[in-house]
């Protein structure tokens, strides 16, 4: 895939994840956000996570920039999610 193609991908993914189902829930760096979703998986919560400097990386856009993440989770599971936050 190109680097635009990737691009326009990432761009529908986002869209997607602003009129779908799902709840940001975290803000934060990379390492604390990988904690939490790996709790998150030993309780049976998918999370999506959005990079948005590691998505310009992977397009081909050079960035040293290393800015916060966004964690999202279904509507659903909210509650269950919020308390593996609150509890780290």
């Amino acid at each position: 895939m190109s680097s635009l193609g990737l691009y326009v991908s990432l761009i529908v993914q986002n869209q997607v994840l602003m009129t779908s189902n799902y709840k940001k829930i975290f803000t934060g760096n990379s390492f604390t956000t990988k904690q939490i979703v790996s709790k998150l998986h030993k309780i049976g919560v998918e999370a999506v996570v959005k990079d948005e400097a590691e998505s310009a990386r992977l397009a081909g856009f050079a960035s040293s920039m290393l800015g916060d993440v966004d964690l999202y989770v279904h509507k659903d599971e909210v509650e269950k999610a919020l308390k593996v936050i609150d509890a780290a």
